[in-house]
Parts: structure tokens; sequence; C-alpha cells
């Protein structure tokens, strides 16, 4: 029997619903988690809207919040973004969302040795960790796949959470765009809190081409493998949510989102179960 795929879609699937109509979209998408999003102008968090209000809407519709997305970067750690984790932890709480994901500096820019940003990984897992304790929540540690990237691999993410102690303070998320670029094929089911898929369909991309606006809904087109990642996912005894989260503004600005969801969810579903027929 295939293992069921339990959906959340994020908040970027569809910005430009309000959050009720967000909430009220899900529902009837058969799904039972949503994730909220602090880097969307004009979208409950940049717009002000009271953390209590964000987590009655939810309520009122069955949702559990997954998480809000996203700390960044949360693995340059001073006191300057230990006020910011803060502030978002008490969002966090008071609208009942479960965690934080956290994603590492992509910049350029960035000069730091490879030690160096390990060190700084680690201090900052230590740093947070308080801050997440005192509000109740989990860091879900997303790596990103990208060249420039700090964290580009779940093995150095896992390697540091066990490092500052493995408590379940920290987990990974999984995402299935970050980790076809990283080129890693590593899982790790026991540490992930989180699954978030997208899919890239441009034929002329190369690996190193591929950005976040490229990341549209999973279909037949879709280069980046969801369906053996989420099989062998499922397979090692993943059983969290699998969250939507397209970037292109091809997604935000479509009219028929909830009959797009529902064609990509009813692909992933009958995709995975055929690979889960073929074993």
């Amino acid at each position: 029997m295939s293992t069921p795929i339990h959906f959340a879609i994020n908040r970027i699937s569809a910005p430009r619903l309000g959050l009720a109509e967000f909430a009220a979209m899900s529902r009837r998408l058969g799904v039972s988690a949503i994730e909220i999003r602090n880097d969307l102008p004009g979208v409950e968090l940049r717009d002000g809207m009271p953390a209590s209000d964000v987590g009655a809407i939810a309520r009122a519709h069955g949702l559990t919040i997954r998480s809000i997305n996203a700390l960044y970067p949360f693995d340059v750690f001073n006191a300057e973004h230990a006020a910011q984790a803060t502030e978002l932890a008490r969002y966090a709480q008071a609208c009942g969302a479960e965690a934080l994901v956290m994603c590492p500096l992509n910049s350029l820019d960035d000069r730091r040795s490879t030690e160096e940003r390990y060190a700084d990984l680690v201090a900052a897992l230590r740093g947070l960790r308080p801050i997440l304790q005192a509000h109740g929540l989990v860091g879900l540690v997303e790596p990103l796949g990208f060249e420039e990237c700090s964290l580009r691999h779940k093995s150095v993410a896992v390697r540091a959470i066990e490092e500052v102690g493995h408590d379940g303070t920290f987990l990974l998320v999984h995402d299935t765009f970050h980790h076809h670029l990283a080129g890693e094929d590593a899982f790790y089911p026991e540490y992930t809190g989180l699954v978030h898929v997208s899919g890239v369909e441009d034929a002329g991309l190369g690996v190193n081409q591929m950005r976040d606006g490229h990341r549209v809904l999973v279909g037949q087109d879709d280069r980046l493998g969801n369906l053996p990642q989420l099989r062998r996912l499922l397979d090692l005894g993943y059983t969290g949510f699998v969250s939507f989260e397209p970037f292109a503004e091809s997604v935000a600005a479509a009219t028929d989102i909830e009959a797009q969801l529902a064609a990509s969810m009813a692909h992933l579903r009958e995709g995975v179960a055929a690979l889960a027929a073929q074993a």
C-alpha cells in the first residue's frame, strides 16, 4: 500500500488571495496545514496583520500553521539577528505557528572560508536554541542549493545539529529544488520536519542557472525529480507535511490556482504511487 502524502500549502502559492480566502481554498483542497511568510509585500506579517488575527483565521478553517517562512540569514548570528529572531518567534507563538523556517546566507559577497561558515552555523544554532525553546518552536533549517550559499548540504546541517545536541529543537527542510541544485544524494527522514516541493520545466536551463523565479508547480515536465525524491523520503519513513512552494510569477498571478494545485497534488499522488508499485 502506498504511503499517503500529507500536503500543505505555502503562502507563496497564492499571495494575492486574502488570508481567509487562502485558508478556505486550502481546506477545499483537503489540506490541513499552511505556511505563512514574512517576505511578501502586502501579506500578513509585512502588512501588519496582528498575530491573533492570523491564528484566528487558521483555527476557523481547521488549519495548522506549520511554519513562518523565514528567518534570514539565520547563520550569521549577532545581536541584531537575535532581536529579529526573538520578534519573529513572538509572532509565531502568538499566531500558533509550530516552527520557523531558517534560511542561510545566500550572497556572492560572502568571503568566509568553509571552516568559518561552519563555526558560524554552530554558533547560530547555539544562540537560537534558547529563543526557540522559550517560545515553544522548532527551527527548520533549510539548506539552499545555490552555489553561493553558505549552507548548501543537508549533511553539513545534520552535523551541526548533532554538535549542538539533537533534541528536536532543530530539524531540516528537505526542499526538492535545492536538493537537486546541491547535487547531494542524501536523505535524512529522521531529521526532516518539512518538505518543500516545486518544479522546474524550462528545458533550456542548466542546473546552475535555475533560480527561484523558475519554480512552478510540479507537473509532467518537471526536471527536479520530485517523484523519486518523495518516494525515497516516504520509503525511509517520512510522515510529515509536503508543502507547495512555487516562486514563479506565473503561479502567483494565476486566476485558477486552486485547480492548478489540485492537478499538481493528483500528479504527485499518482506518480509516487506508481513508483511504489514498480518497486
